[in-house]
Order: C-alpha cells, then structure tokens, then sequence
C-alpha cells in the first residue's frame, strides 16, 4: 500500500488526485465535526429553556411556597376564628403547589438519583407539617394554649426540615442550569481548528499549482476556499451570538432571579418571625431574634458594618431595568414594614399586647391597611411582579437560540459539501489536462 502510494506520488496526475482526496476529506470532517459540536451547543441551549431553568424556578417555588404557607399558617392563626377566607385558601395553594411541584420533581427524578431522598423527605413531611398545624388550629379555636405550642413545633419542622430539604433541592437544580449553561456556551474549538487545517490546505494546493503551472486562479479550489471561510464566518456568528445571548439571559434574568428568589424566602422568614413572636404571646425571645437576624440578612442599614448588602438589596442591584420599579418600591414597602413592626413592639413593650397584635394583623377591613401585615403584603406583591418580569428576561433572551444553533449546524455541513465537491471540480479539471 505504501509503496503504491510512493508510485502514485511520483507523477503529477497521482499528486492530484491525493491533493483531492485530501482536501474532501478535510473540508467533509470540518463540516461534519462542526456540525456536532454546534448541534450539540443547541441540544444544552434547549434544555436551558425547556428543562433546566423551569426546573429550577420550580425548586425555588417549592421553597418559597413551603415558607409563605409557615407565614400565612402563622397568620391564621392569631386570627382564630375571625380568619378571612382568603388567609385560609392562600395557606391551602401554597401546599397544594408545593405538593405538586415535588411530586413533578420525583416524577422527572431517576431511582438512583441523590435527589430521591431529599424529594422523599419533603413528599412525606408536608403532610406531617399540615397535619400539625390543623392540630394547632383545633386546639386554638377551642381556645387551649396548647395550640400554640403545636403551631411554634410545626413552624419548627418547617424550618429545619422542610425548609434546608427544598433548599438543597434548589442547590442542585442551580447546578444543572449553570451545566447547560455551560455546555452552551463553549467555543467549538476542535471545528475551528478543522477549519482552520482545511484552509491552509486549500491554500497550500493553490500556491503549488500556483508554482507548477503559472496558472492563478482555480475556480474549483477558490470556491471551496470561499465556502470554508462562509462556514467559519457562520460558526462564529453563531456561537458568538449564542454565548452572547445566554450570557445577557443569565446577566440580566437568571442571576437576578435567583437572588430574588433568596430574597423572598428572607422576607417571608421575617414575616413568620413577626407572626410566631405574638403566637407565643412574647414569652420567647427567640423569634424576635430571628425577626432582627433576618432583616438584618435582607438589608443592612448600618453603612458603617462591613457586612455587605443584604439580599434584598441584593436582588434590586441585579435587577434588570424592567424590574428595578417593582423593586424599588418592595424595598418602599419592607421599609414602612419594619416602621410598623416597630411601632407595634413599643406598643407590646408597653403592656398592651391586644393593640400590638392588632397594629400586626387584624381581620377588620377598616385597619388592614394600616398593618405590618399590610405592608408585608404590598412588598411580597412587588417581589413576585418582579419575578415574573426576570424570568421573562431570561426566556426572551435564550429563546431562539437552539434554532439558531441548528440553522448554523445545517449551514456548516451543507458548505462542508460544498467545499469538497468544488476542490474535486476542481483539481478534476486540471486531471483531465493529463488525458
């Protein structure tokens, strides 16, 4: 076989036909590999939007859903048996969505998954949680002090159970969308190099027949260059436009809704805090001081401690301009909030405790506005308006662009083919001088 290549080397017809096959092979493999690689780009780019980030959101749902049913429970609570309807039904969709979310997340979960044992955990212990706080309100109408401690112990178990069991889930979720991500947005490296051999070895034939024959242009050969060098140009279109539109879809949506998402957690934890401290009628300083732990978490007032921005402030630097008004007036409402709360500690500390709670929560439409719960309600409003309009950032810009990837990946094999019959048209042309 080597020695027939030898022969077949010797004589310029041989060398042709070599030179030939040589560059189909090259320009096929360009077109194909980068072709691969690019739907491969596309295939992450799908999951993004389709797989990865929903789940993921949906993660962040089911924490955030488990912390405003514990807040809402809680405000139901200290109403007893003046709870509006709209606290109770509010309480039951919240577990009703946790609930479905988790059972959508083991339904998607593979046996050996390490995931399993978390969803497990949360699909058994939820209606534990309910189970308790239906236990709490029972006792609570029938006006035993025991309800109380069934509401605290149920809250309890929501936080150090439920709670850290969705956030892990939510971790994890996190990864495999910073994977996809990822996986996206890598430069095709092995087709540019491919390309980038396939045009120096158009290049190089043409300069030797270039020497040999004093003829300038092949037009075969030429075209085959052109079709190489259209076939980079789209791949980095391509590519450039896909890492570019990820990256703004992760800057300006999924970056800042994942803080957001930490956010809201914090200022329903804090609303909880505020609830339970009047459940246990203030005989616990346990609750006020996770009231002052976790606003101190959502916003750090005090410039002069290096403790950097708390994540409610957080969300609003991240935010994109769409949701900068939303947030800012969250940020408006978490401040008259915490005003309230105060106003109504002082009124606790005081000795009128009946004045406190009812400057806290209240089940009459004439003081509602008035509330801490008022202004809890009007913040968490602005929150999830702001949500919607970060995930909506991130779906616009990440839309589209498996598309794109595939029209490029069908691009860069059609002009693969292309450039290899052109070389062959080509260097067949100067054959057949030999006839």
């Amino acid at each position: 076989m080597a020695a027939r290549l030898g022969r077949a080397t010797r004589t310029a017809p041989g060398r042709l036909r070599l030179a030939g096959a040589l560059l189909a092979v090259l320009t096929l493999a360009f077109g194909a590999l980068t072709a691969v690689q690019i739907n491969s780009r596309a295939a992450a780019a799908q999951r993004v939007v389709d797989h990865s980030q929903p789940l993921s959101q949906a993660a962040a749902d089911i924490s955030r859903s488990l912390a405003d049913a514990d807040a809402t429970a809680a405000t139901g609570f200290l109403l007893a048996g003046s709870e509006p309807r709209a606290v109770r039904d509010r309480y039951e969709q919240d577990l009703r969505t946790a609930s479905r979310l988790i059972s959508e997340a083991a339904a998607r979960t593979t046996a050996s998954s390490p995931l399993q044992e978390l969803l497990s955990t949360l699909n058994q212990q939820v209606p534990v949680y309910a189970g308790l706080v239906e236990t709490a309100r029972a006792n609570n109408r029938q006006g035993y002090p025991l309800g109380g401690a069934y509401q605290r112990y149920a809250s309890e178990q929501m936080r150090k159970v439920l709670l850290p069991a969705a956030q892990q889930l939510s971790a994890s979720e996190n990864a495999v969308l910073a994977d996809d991500l990822a996986d996206a947005r890598t430069t095709p490296w092995a087709g540019y190099a491919l390309g980038l051999v396939a045009l120096t070895a158009l290049v190089w034939v043409q300069m030797t027949l270039f020497r040999r024959t004093n003829r300038v242009f092949n037009i075969g050969l030429l075209a085959a260059t052109g079709a190489v060098l259209a076939a980079v140009l789209w791949l980095t279109v391509a590519a450039t436009g896909a890492a570019s539109a990820l990256a703004r879809g992760e800057r300006e949506g999924g970056a800042p809704l994942r803080a957001l998402n930490a956010a809201r957690v914090d200022v329903l934890t804090a609303r909880l805090a505020e609830n339970l401290h009047y459940v246990a009628r203030g005989s616990s300083g346990t609750y006020a001081d996770l009231w002052a732990k976790t606003t101190e978490h959502l916003f750090t007032s005090d410039p002069g401690r290096d403790t950097g921005p708390g994540t409610l402030v957080q969300a609003q630097s991240l935010a994109p301009p769409t949701a900068q008004q939303p947030l800012a007036q969250a940020l408006a409402d978490y401040q008259q909030w915490r005003e309230r709360h105060t106003a109504a500690t002082k009124l606790e500390n005081d000795g009128d405790y009946q004045a406190a709670l009812d400057a806290t929560v209240t089940a009459r439409a004439a003081d509602a506005p008035n509330t801490a719960e008022a202004s809890f309600s009007a913040a968490d409003q602005q929150l999830a308006h702001a949500a919607v309009l970060e995930e909506g950032v991130f779906r616009d810009s990440a839309l589209g662009v498996d598309g794109d990837l595939r029209t490029a990946a069908a691009a860069v094999a059609v002009l693969g083919l292309v450039a290899a019959a052109a070389a062959l048209g080509g260097l067949g042309r100067r054959l057949a001088e030999y006839r």
